[in-house]
C-alpha cells in the first residue's frame, strides 16, 4: 500500500517520536521539525487512515492530570508502517537523482 506526502509525515513523526507519540505531540512535531502547519483533526485522520492500512498501532495511555482525566491514544510504528517509509524514501531518492544538476541538494548550484 502506498502512503500520501502527509502520511508520510505522519508517520515520520510517529517513528522519531516513539512510545511518546500522540495525535498533539505528532502535530507539534509535523509543525516543528517539519516546518509545516498541521490541523489536529488531519493528523487524528491520518492517524486513523495509517491504522487501519496497518502501517501504526495504538493503545490507550493511563488517564492524566493534564488532559483533564482523559485517556490519551498513543500510537506506534509496526514493520508495515516502516516499510512504507522506506519505500517513500527510496522513491524520493531516485527522484532526486533524476533532477537537474543545479537543483540536486547533494551537487549544489554549479559554477
Amino acid at each position: 500500500m502506498k502512503i500520501g506526502a502527509f502520511e508520510e509525515l505522519v508517520l515520520l513523526a510517529v517513528g522519531g517520536l516513539s512510545d511518546s507519540a500522540y495525535a498533539v505531540n505528532v502535530q507539534q512535531q509535523i509543525e516543528t521539525v517539519g516546518e509545516r502547519e498541521a490541523s489536529i483533526g488531519a493528523v487524528y485522520a491520518a492517524l486513523d487512515r495509517l491504522e487501519k492500512k496497518g502501517f501504526v498501532s495504538s493503545r490507550m495511555g493511563p488517564v492524566t492530570h493534564e488532559q483533564g482525566g482523559k485517556k490519551k491514544r498513543f500510537y506506534r510504528l509496526t514493520g508495515s508502517g516502516e516499510a512504507a517509509l522506506s519505500m517513500a524514501a527510496r522513491t524520493r531518492a531516485r527522484l532526486v537523482a533524476g533532477l537537474n544538476t543545479s537543483l540536486r541538494p547533494d551537487l549544489g548550484t554549479s559554477s
